[in-house]
């Protein structure tokens, strides 16, 4: 089929997907709000998730009937449903959630991203968001801080607050840590040292290790490689992306790494830093193979 018409028609089943998936979740959402009951919520959380699981796993039908994509995926046989894992990859394109989702749903939990908490506030899909527990950051500002220091450590308290029904509840925690998705122009404007990466940004990770990371088992670490070069979202919606390469790796989270301050101890920081930054070279190497080998 010509791309325009592959993408029309991806596009529809896109949309129809979604559209049959909202009808159970907005109501189990509603139900979610409404009810005060733990016990109540945790079985509409539960049943939250396999309708969001569900729409993943349909996304992925629709990608193999529409995209002629040769797809090469290596990754951990070990990965269970029932774990908890940081969940870390490079930015390009929005395609990289769908891969990220084809790559990894069934096999871990459903992946969450933190959220700014003014996002609560988004119509319709921030009581979305609410009620499939993804963990809603509340941060101040050094300004702020500096005219309230009674908040000081505040944030970090609301956003573990937050977190604390993830203590019984498997969970996938994921996160760019690159904050944006990579170009050539971000690239050379920000003066990153590496040749196929963004400069990461340590201290989001940082956060989300001291609201819970003793409560993550691994980190699973995603490098992701477009071999025919970085496609829009309309250009893989057309069929325009034939090859994606993905490797997940688990790792071990470093104990030094756990429960410390990222904004007051300058030892802790310096550390997750050069941490962040062994990270990255060693995924740059990889993306360098991945492209020397096409």
């Amino acid at each position: 089929m010509p791309p325009i018409v592959t993408g029309i028609i991806a596009s529809l089943l896109l949309l129809i997907n979604t559209l049959f998936w909202s009808c159970l979740l907005f109501p189990l959402t509603f139900l979610k709000v409404i009810i005060p009951v733990a016990p109540v919520r945790k079985v509409l959380t539960s049943l939250l998730a396999a309708v969001a699981n569900a729409w993943i796993s349909c996304n992925s039908g629709w990608m193999i009937l529409t995209q002629k994509m040769n797809w090469t995926i290596e990754r951990p046989d070990n990965l269970s449903r029932n774990g908890w894992y940081f969940v870390l990859s490079n930015h390009q394109s929005w395609v990289d959630i769908l891969v990220l989702q084809h790559t990894l749903n069934g096999r871990i939990p459903l992946l969450k991203f933190f959220l700014k908490q003014e996002l609560i506030k988004v119509p319709i899909m921030g009581a979305a968001w609410w009620a499939l527990d993804f963990p809603f950051m509340k941060r101040y500002s050094k300004e702020y801080l500096a005219k309230h220091p009674e908040m000081k450590g505040k944030d970090l308290d609301t956003t573990r607050a937050a977190c604390e029904k993830f203590k019984d509840m498997p969970t996938s925690v994921m996160n760019f840590l690159e904050g944006t998705r990579f170009t050539q122009k971000k690239h050379d404007e920000t003066g990153s040292p590496f040749k196929h990466l963004l400069k990461p940004k340590a201290g989001g990770m940082a956060f989300a290790m001291s609201a819970m990371g003793d409560q993550f088992q691994s980190i699973l670490d995603v490098t992701i490689n477009y071999p025919d070069g970085i496609p829009t979202f309309w250009d893989f919606m057309q069929g325009k992306m034939p090859r994606c390469n993905v490797i997940v790796e688990e790792k071990p989270i470093p104990a030094e790494l756990i429960n410390g301050d990222y904004e007051t101890d300058d030892s802790y920081r310096l550390h997750f830093q050069q941490w962040v930054q062994k990270l990255w070279e060693e995924k740059d190497a990889r993306l360098e193979a991945l492209r020397n080998g096409q």
